[in-house]
């Protein structure tokens, strides 16, 4: 017995998302894209309870750089209060990602370190 899906979700109401979305501030998207690439990076680097289940250090190396572009981009238009954790929780990606890999990079040849330059423990 299959049930039909509400009309809600086969038709979103479009308009309310995008009036939703007008009222973010600019600094608050920001960040959250930044919150959402440091977790998918995370769970790419097994470093999650799942552990290496999910581990793809291919793909965590582009998440990593993907979100070091992004701070490097907004780092004049996002607050220190909004930069400092989020450049701390970068280099700590950077530092498992060196530690997650059997040949590592050359100092300034890991992931986003074309951005923040090298990353040392």
């Amino acid at each position: 017995m299959s049930e039909t899906p509400p009309e809600s979700a086969v038709n979103p109401d479009f308009d309310a998302m995008t009036r939703d979305i007008a009222e973010v501030p600019a600094v608050e998207v920001i960040v959250t894209v930044a919150v959402n690439l440091m977790s998918a990076a995370a769970v790419k680097l097994g470093l999650t309870e799942e552990g290496d289940a999910h581990k793809d250090l291919d793909e965590a190396r582009k998440l990593v750089h993907a979100l070091a572009g992004l701070l490097d981009a907004t780092a004049t238009e996002i607050s220190s209060f909004h930069a400092a954790p989020l450049r701390d929780g970068l280099k700590s990606l950077q530092l498992a990602f060196r530690e997650a890999s059997l040949v590592p990079d050359e100092p300034g040849q890991g992931p986003g370190e074309k951005y923040t330059g090298a990353v040392y423990g």
